[in-house]
């Protein structure tokens, strides 16, 4: 048996804020530095900024050479549309052909924000709070040494007002891709290809912790105003993978990665009431592998039910939905609470989508227009923009459901006049085409729970009407093809149910129920990999049927 021994395994001191900021007051004040030159390099660029304004003009946070003059530059401005941030590099005055990217993520004002600037080989892209907004192109070398803080170079008068806090440039790494990220916690610090890292010292404006020459012009002052961050007292001896021990103590590390260990949580978005009839706006989640009713977690801008749910690790997307009918596509951050950002717009207006994901792909099937089409849309969730055509059903149907493994989607039932359907059909993800045919429900069902319930392995369609509303839960197994089989009965006979799962366990939430009809609050639970009826988990805030789904962690998902 060996014996670790440290001073410090993960902090046995109380971490404190101990980072500062630097504040301008929009008039003149600003930093300059030279650094390296950045060339063709992958880079980052991020830091932290507070304003309380952004409604006269651009507020420059950065600029990097001379975006447009005669050298090559980069340029970060906070404007004055709405608070959003933009980047723009171009390769002197008459050469357009730059990444020019706006954020439809609005900063939000007199709060800190992350902001983060990263080259992926040709690929400029940005990132607001974590949230990827999107991407451009840069294919050429950056030849400027100059760097100015707060202001533009080029242009006068475009001065930053506020605080900037944690500023590191990086050269050789693009430390962010295309994905949703968690903003660091903990201050930023010098590694490897640190080119610049400033703005944290709450003693001295000019302070630079790779040794460069900070000059400090205006009244820029230091300031104790800072994010909040913390220092990281993690460093020391460092366990990857999964790792087991053979051990007598009485504390044993857990397994897995933070992201592994956190992931877990369900979404339920929107949904539609009957008696009283209303549609809704709020947005609820829970905990798949504990029990308990949902809390909130903020409010879609108008009432919204029948919208398709797809999702990655971090960010959940919801397409379409009524009323009226829209192609409106909206997304958000699952490990936060918020309010839902515009993502792009669907290939047509509907709702009653069947929809699927594998964490990068989303897939929604079948629509009610509010005439029934067959055809299959795709995104990509973590680049914005509109979604695209996929191919068809082998039937033309909505109000089916769906379920995925990381590679194939399944499709099963759904309504076609006069009647609903057994059909399933299934598709590989990762391809576009029409879909093929994989087998039939049990029974002919239409509105069951209507998004991803399934691990990775299996996946289960619960609920529905054939028109009488039903008990019934099928079962398929992904990766074959063949009828469904019975696994059990829902404990609330309800159609229209939000569905979702971990790998594990699998959620039915909500629905309405048979005549008169009346919505439900209840929230059903059971373990994929067994059959048996649902056991109770909570109650959603409100009785809602219909809401869209999804989750950080079911079986399409890695």
């Amino acid at each position: 048996m060996g014996i670790l021994r440290t001073d410090k395994i993960s902090g046995l001191e109380t971490p404190t804020a101990v980072t500062g900021s630097v504040v301008f007051d929009g008039t003149g004040d600003y930093l300059d530095a030279t650094v390296e030159v950045l060339s063709a390099n992958n880079f980052t660029f991020e830091m932290w900024i507070n304003t309380s304004d952004t409604s006269t003009g651009y507020l420059t946070v950065f600029e990097y050479g001379q975006h447009n003059s005669s050298s090559n530059g980069i340029i970060c401005q906070v404007r004055n549309t709405g608070g959003v941030t933009g980047i723009y590099t171009r390769n002197g005055t008459t050469d357009t052909s730059g990444a020019g990217i706006s954020s439809p993520y609005p900063i939000k004002v007199g709060e800190w924000n992350h902001i983060a600037i990263t080259r992926d080989g040709t690929t400029v892209r940005l990132h607001v709070n974590g949230i990827y907004t999107g991407s451009g192109t840069w294919s050429k070398d950056f030849t400027a040494t100059d760097l100015r803080i707060a202001s533009a170079r080029y242009l006068s008068g475009e001065h930053f007002d506020g605080y900037i806090s944690n500023f590191r440039m990086l050269k050789g790494t693009a430390l962010y891709g295309s994905a949703d990220f968690t903003v660091p916690s903990h201050e930023l610090e010098v590694i490897g290809d640190t080119l610049l890292l400033c703005c944290n010292n709450p003693d001295s404006a000019g302070a630079e912790a790779t040794g460069k020459t900070i000059t400090v012009n205006g009244d820029a002052a230091a300031s104790t105003f800072s994010p909040g961050l913390t220092r990281d007292f993690t460093s020391g001896t460092q366990f990857e993978g999964v790792t087991t021990f053979d051990t007598q103590g009485y504390f044993v590390p857990p397994s897995g990665t933070t992201e592994q260990r956190g992931r877990g949580r369900g979404i339920l978005y929107g949904g539609y009431r009957y008696n009283p009839n209303a549609n809704q706006k709020l947005i609820e989640y829970i905990q798949i592998s504990s029990g308990g009713n949902a809390q909130k977690f903020g409010d879609i801008d108008v009432v919204r039910y029948g919208s398709a749910g797809v999702s990655s690790p971090t960010r959940g997307v919801f397409l379409g939905g009524a009323d009226p009918v829209t192609n409106d596509m909206d997304f958000i951050t699952i490990a936060t609470e918020g309010n839902p950002v515009d993502f792009g717009n669907a290939t047509a207006s509907f709702r009653n989508g069947a929809s699927l994901s594998n964490g990068v792909r989303g897939v929604v099937a079948g629509k009610f227009t509010p005439s029934t089409v067959g055809t299959i849309d795709y995104i990509t969730i973590a680049a914005l923009g509109d979604a695209q055509d996929f191919g068809d059903l082998s039937l033309s149907r909505h109000s089916a459901s769906a379920a995925c493994s990381n590679t194939r989607g399944v499709i099963a039932g759904g309504y076609k006049s006069p009647a609903a359907r057994d059909v399933i059909d299934y598709i590989t993800i990762a391809s576009t085409g029409n879909a093929t045919d994989f087998g039939d429900l049990s029974v002919a069902r239409a509105a069951m729970s209507d998004q991803t319930v399934c691990s990775e392995t299996r996946g289960l369609f619960g609920g529905g009407t054939e028109p009488a509303v039903s008990t019934v839960i099928d079962f398929v197994t992904i990766a074959s093809t063949g009828n469904a089989q019975d696994f059990g009965d829902i404990l609330v006979a309800s159609a229209g149910k939000g569905g979702l799962s971990n790998k594990i366990r699998g959620i039915f939430a909500g629905g309405y129920t048979p005549s008169p009809t009346t919505s439900v609050n209840t929230i059903e639970y059971v373990t994929i990999a067994s059959t048996g009826n649902a056991q109770d988990f909570g109650d959603t805030a409100i009785r809602k049927a219909l809401p869209g789904t999804c989750s950080d962690s079911h079986g399409g998902i890695s």
